[in-house]
Order: C-alpha cells, then structure tokens, then sequence
C-alpha cells in the first residue's frame, strides 16, 4: 500500500487495482494499526512534497491599509506559523475524530440487524429475557439489603462504642510544658512535646486498627445481598432464557453488574459515607459522600466495556465496531475521571499539604503550594494514557513515565533558580546607608521599579520554564527558538523591548537626579532666585523629556514587532501641526512662559505690573501669571497678553523727593531739613536695612509763577520705596511746619484772601500720587 502511494507521489501511473489490492485496502482500513502506519506514510510523503507558493495579496487591499506589516517581521513569521499550526491541528483534530469513524459502521450493522425479522427476534428476546431477569435479580437484591439494616446498624453502633471508649483514653492535645529559662528546660520541654506526639500517633494507629473489624463486618454484610443477585441472574439465566443470546446477554450483564458493585463496596469501605466510625480513611463526611457519590459512575464505564467485548462476539459484530464502542466509552470514563479530579482537587491538596512543624520552613512551603497543582497532571496523564491506548502509540507508556521524571526536575529545578534570581535582585535592588546618604531619595526610587522588575523576571522565569517544559514533554522548542525564524526574532524582539525600556528608565532617572541635584545646588549655594526659577520650569522639562521617551521607545518596540511605523509618524506629525495651528494661542502662553521663566524676569513674591494690573506674583505656571492686586483681586494673565513687565522687586527702588516751594524759600535749608530727617529715619530699626543711600539733591527743575519744583531721590531696598515714602513724608510735615517753610499759594486760595499760604504744605501733600502699601 505504501509502495502504490510511493509510486503516485513518484509522477508514475499506476496499473489497475486487482482484487487482492482492494482487499489489502480494506484490511488496511479495518485494522487500527496498519490505518495509522499508512497514515504516517502519508505524512512523511506530504512533508517531502514541494508546497505551492501563496497567491499574492491584491495591490489595492494592501495599499488601503493605513499600518502595514513588514514581509520580514515577527508579524508576518507570526501570521505564517499561525496558519501552518492551524493545518497541522486540523490535521490532528481529522485523526482524532477518524478514531470514531467506525461508530458509522455500527449504526449500519444495527440498521442491518433490525431490517432482518429473524435476527430482530433474537436479539429483542435476548435483550427483553435479560432484563426481566435483572429487574427481578434486583429486587430481591433490594429486599435483602432491607432486611440486613438492622444488623448494619448494630455494626455501627458498636464501633461508635468502642471509638469513645478509646476516646477516653486518648492523650490530652493542644497541652505544652511549662517555659523554663534555661537550656536544660527547654530540652526537657522538647522531649516532652515529642513523647506526647509519639503518643498520639500510636493511638491514631490503634484506633484505626479498631476500625478494621467493624469495616470488614460492614463489607461482608453488603456483600449478602450482591451474592443474591448474582446466584438469583445466573440461575435465572438457565431457566428463563430459551437461545443461547438470551443466556449470554444475561449472564454478561449479570457478571459486569457484580463486577462494578463489588468494585464499589469495596471503594466505599475507605469512605463510609454514613457511618464515621468505621471509616478507614481520614475525610470529612462531605468528602466521603462526594466520592462515594462519583464511584458510581465511575465503576460503570469498565462494566460497560465488559459486556461490549463480550456481546459483540456473541451478535457477530464485527471488531472494528466493538473496538470503536469501546475507545468511545473509555473516553468517556476518562471524562467522568477528569470532572472528578477537579471536584475533589482541594482535598487532595488539603491533605497532601506537610506537617504543621515543616511549613515555616522554605522548601516544604514551596511544596505545600506545589501540591495545590496536582490536578494538572493528573488530568494530563489522564487523557494521554487513553490517547496511547487508544492509537496504539508504540512506547507511550516510556514517553509518559520519562516526561513525569522529566517535569518533575523542571520544576524542582525552576523553583531553585527562582530562589536564587530573586534574592540576587533583592540585592541590586538594596540602596547601602551610605550611597542612600550621598543620593537621598534612591532607595525610594529603587522601591517604586521593584514591582515592576519582579513582574519581568518572573515573565523571563515563566517563558524559560515554558520553553524546558515543552522540551521535556517531547516538542522542540528549544530548537524552536535557537534554530526556528520566528523563534529567533522572538528572542530578538523580547531582547530590543527590555534594553529599550532600561534605557529610557536609566535616562528618565538620570535626568530627574541631574534637575533636582541642580536645584539643591542652588539652595545650598543660597541662590534661591535660580532654585526657584529651575523649580518652576521643572514641570515642563520632564513633560517635554517624558513624551521624547514615550514616543522614542513606542516606536522601537512596534517596529520590532512588525509595524510599519512611517504611516503612523506622518499622521502625528500632521495632527501635531492641526493642533498648533488651532491652539496659537495656548503654544504662545507656554512658548512665552517658558522663556519668562528662563530668563528669571519675575519670581513669586515680586511686586510687578504686567497686562495694565499691579500687584503681588502669587502663583506661576508655564502658562499663566497670577497677581494680586492691592485691593484683593487675583487676576489671571495669560502669557500671551503680557508685552512688558514692571517688576518692583529686583535690585533696588527710588523714592523720588518731589516738592513745590516757594521762590523765596532758602534751598539750603530744605536740602539739610531733607539731609537730617533721612538720617533720623536710618536710626530706627525698622528702616535701618530699608534706606540704601543718603538723600541725593537733584536740583530746581523748573521756577515759575507756581513755585519752585525741589526735586531729590533715595535709594532703598526692592519692593520697600513705598514704606520709606509714607515714613519720610510723615515726618517731613511735622519739621517744616515746625521750620516754616513756605510754599507757593495757588491762585484760587489768594482769591479767597488767605495769601499766608499757611496751608500750602497740606495742599502739596494732597497733590502728591497715590501709592499702594508697601
């Protein structure tokens, strides 16, 4: 058969089937074995044959996608083995559905029983006989169970006796010898703690041992009635059943039910479900009803496959129709198996958990958290030694056992590594007292990556223990990553994303410490100015460094992947320039902010004028500036309104001596009165640091019918002209109304005959501008 399908794979052209091919083909078809032999045939010839090359995508469809994946990237290698590994699962799926293939014939082989009259009679009176004779076999059965109750009863009462009984005796729990200070009491409290367990096992034990007569008795009285049944169907078989297929359904089914209700009983002798007493293993009464509940179904499926085997010989069914009845019950036994593994994995794993003494300890808490995923390869093993039966794999069995040892060392082995990684980056990750003393703060840094670098490591642990796994269970994936295209430039892809991500981390961070140790620079340094300057525009510099390292490393990772990234830069930059252009402006309230900020025209505190409005600076953004003006408003400016500032706080201010007097009037005298008030002034202790210079006569600037303007100046402090002006003037009015100095008499008072001038002094004082408080 392989030669003939050899020669069609060769080109040649085959002569015409004989009789004796066809029936070689049919010997093939029915016979388990030889089908998978001639299905690996197949496989190896389709494996050597050349594959047709892919029809090209049309150009309009690959032109209309906005993102495109590159020919040679780890999306295409994806999109390529995605699909080889979809044909090879169909593949799979067909072999696996072809070993039901022959479930057909049966249906037709059942069909053909029924169309014949005389084979239909038979097989009716068999099946009809057969269970006349059950349902009396388990009636009786049932009645005798009634009547074998009270004897059940007393059983168990009896071994509830001598369970109190031995209760009564049972050492105290729970109890410690008293703490002692020194060694030689807590060796003594050790050996007493050891004495009091060994001497609760043994009473375990004995109590056990107690049980074993009771539960024997409990057997052998549930048996009665099993005995029943069994002589009641193979009697009835002989003397009811006219055909040898009545007989032979009969005794079957009578055999299969004994086999499964002994199977049962003796299951349920370990459980006990309603009788705790006598029960040999130590489960809850939930548990116990749990699994007795499921040994029920569970001892049917092997019942089942008996009389299968045995009622297809005596119908003349053929035996690829029994042999594919029972691969499906089989399957489905392991099904109910796998269902029952998941109900009852939280006891097992309750109960396979170590002694309560051993759990502090690392490796047997590993272990108690192991145990917790025994159900995966238990459901594992379960399905694949019905998959070796079933397809009759030659050395299955020795691939199952190699792989259990196998997984297990992987595991063992992975838990170790784990330890030793983990502690390692424990260490990197520890910040010593003394560099945390030289760069304070870094340990906190350290601590906020930590979360992050385990989730990593422990992904990079995953995906290796993955990779050996896989190896150990018979696939190639080491091979697969080393030698494969695409495992490669997984490699490749995982390594480009890591070293991206590490380095915009290292310069995110780098950058963060370079600000903030230039800032406390300035502090230290007693530049407070600059420090506060740098501390505003710091938002924006990591804003602006953030989105450079978001965008720098988005772009390597999607071009490892695969993505075209072209398409997407040239969408952005044209929605950055749609943004900017309908946003004038805001970009020019943080262009102009930034460099207000840089250049250090206003700080915090200043008293400025900007946009028409004057007042104190009490907050600044890289957008806006907010005053508070003398009469309480706060009023928000955008930078982009402010043309000029004012600022009153830098350096120093002027107070400007303005002062109208009379033509007569003596300037010497004013300029000492002038002289020797500022000096009174400077004496007090308030305005000591306020009053920079002396006052500077800066002459007679006009002389008219008005008067004489006397104008002078002094320096004082930033942001304190304001307070010196209202303190000068104040006692400038008592001294030269005191000294008499005259000033000029406007018109209007000469009209209304006070050509004194006595109050010229109020009324140049009234003419002076008004100023905010300082």
């Amino acid at each position: 058969m392989a030669g003939s399908v050899a020669g069609y794979a060769a080109g040649t052209q085959p002569a015409a089937m004989t009789r004796e091919q066809a029936r070689q083909v049919l010997d093939v078809i029915n016979d388990p074995a030889k089908r998978a032999e001639f299905e690996n045939t197949l496989a190896a010839i389709a494996s050597q044959l050349p594959a047709a090359a892919p029809a090209p995508a049309p150009a309009a469809t690959v032109a209309a996608r906005p993102v495109s994946v590159q020919p040679d990237s780890l999306g295409s290698d994806i999109v390529q083995d995605a699909s080889s590994l979809r044909g090879k699962l169909i593949v799979q799926a067909q072999h696996f559905v072809a070993l039901f293939g022959d479930l057909v014939f049966v249906v037709h082989w059942t069909h053909t029983i029924f169309a014949d009259p005389d084979s239909r009679i038979i097989l009716l009176d068999a099946v009809g006989r057969a269970t006349l004779i059950l349902l009396l076999a388990l009636a009786a059965e049932h009645g005798f169970s009634l009547l074998l109750r009270r004897p059940l009863l007393k059983v168990t009462a009896r071994a509830m006796a001598t369970e109190q009984r031995l209760n009564l005796h049972a050492p105290p729990q729970g109890m410690s010898a008293p703490s002692t200070p020194d060694a030689a009491g807590s060796d003594d409290s050790a050996a007493r703690q050891t004495q009091q367990d060994d001497m609760q096992a043994q009473h375990a034990t004995l109590r056990l041992l107690a049980r074993v007569p009771y539960s024997l008795l409990h057997l052998l009285i549930k048996l009665l009635p099993v005995g029943l049944f069994f002589a009641l169907g193979t009697s009835f078989a002989y003397l009811l059943t006219t055909t040898q297929q009545a007989r032979a359904v009969t005794i079957t089914l009578t055999n299969a039910y004994v086999v499964a209700r002994v199977v049962y009983l003796l299951m349920e002798t370990l459980f006990v479900p309603r009788s705790p007493a006598i029960r040999l293993c130590s489960a809850s009464n939930q548990t116990a009803f749990m699994v007795t509940h499921w040994l029920n179904f569970l001892v049917a499926a092997p019942s089942v496959v008996v009389c299968l085997s045995t009622l297809g010989g005596v119908f003349d069914m053929p035996a690829r129709g029994t042999e594919a009845i029972i691969r499906s019950v089989v399957l489905v036994e392991h099904v109910l198996v796998a269902i029952f593994t998941w109900r009852v994995r939280t006891h097992v794993a309750t109960a396979l958990q170590p002694p309560a003494r051993l759990r502090a300890q690392p490796f047997w808490m590993f272990v108690g958290r192991l145990v917790h995923l025994w159900w995966v390869p238990a459901m594992f093993f379960n399905f694949a030694l019905w998959l070796i039966w079933a397809t009759h794999i030659s050395g299955g069995y020795a691939w199952i056992i190699r792989t259990v040892i196998l997984t297990t060392a992987v595991v063992i082995l992975s838990r170790v590594l784990s330890v030793v990684l983990y502690n390692l980056q424990n260490r990197l990750f520890h910040v010593s007292p003394a560099l945390e003393a030289r760069y304070p703060g870094l340990q906190a840094r350290m601590d906020y990556y930590y979360p992050v670098s385990r989730k990593i490591l422990s992904f990079l642990m995953f995906f290796a223990t993955a990779i050996v796994f896989l190896q150990a269970l018979g696939l190639p994936a080491i091979h697969f990553l080393v030698h494969g295209r695409l495992g490669q430039k997984l490699i490749g892809v995982i390594g480009s994303v890591l070293v991206a991500y590490t380095v915009a981390i290292f310069t995110w961070e780098a950058a963060n410490a370079a600000l903030q140790g230039q800032i406390t620079r300035f502090e230290n340094s007693s530049q407070t100015g600059r420090a506060s300057r740098l501390r505003t525009v710091l938002p924006i510099i990591k804003t602006v460094l953030l989105a450079l390292i978001i965008i720098i490393v988005a772009v390597t990772t999607l071009s490892q992947i695969g993505i075209n990234v072209a398409p997407l830069l040239t969408g952005a930059g044209i929605m950055g320039a749609a943004i900017a252009f309908g946003a004038q402006s805001l970009v020019k309230d943080f262009i102009t902010g930034f460099f207000m900020l840089v250049e250090n025209a206003i700080q915090v505190g200043d008293w400025v004028t900007a946009g028409g409005v004057a007042g104190t600076v009490e907050h600044l953004s890289i957008r806006t500036l907010r005053l508070r003006s003398i009469n309480g408003d706060l009023h928000i400016i955008p930078f982009s309104e402010v043309s000029s500032i004012a600022n009153t706080s830098r350096d120093y201010n002027l107070v400007v001596v303005d002062i109208m007097i009379d033509l007569g009037q003596d300037t010497q005298q004013l300029t000492t009165i002038l002289h020797e008030e500022l000096e009174e002034l400077r004496k007090e202790p308030r305005y000591t640091h306020l009053v920079l210079s002396d006052f500077k006569f800066l002459g007679i600037e006009q002389a008219d019918g008005n008067g004489a303007r006397f104008l002078g100046s002094i320096r004082t402090s930033p942001g304190a002209k304001w307070t010196v002006y209202r303190a000068y003037y104040s006692r400038l009015a008592v001294r030269m109304n005191r000294e008499g100095i005259k000033f000029p008499v406007p018109s209007f008072l000469n009209l209304l005959g006070n050509p004194d001038g006595d109050r010229g002094l109020q009324v140049a004082l009234a003419d002076r501008p008004r100023t905010p408080q300082a």
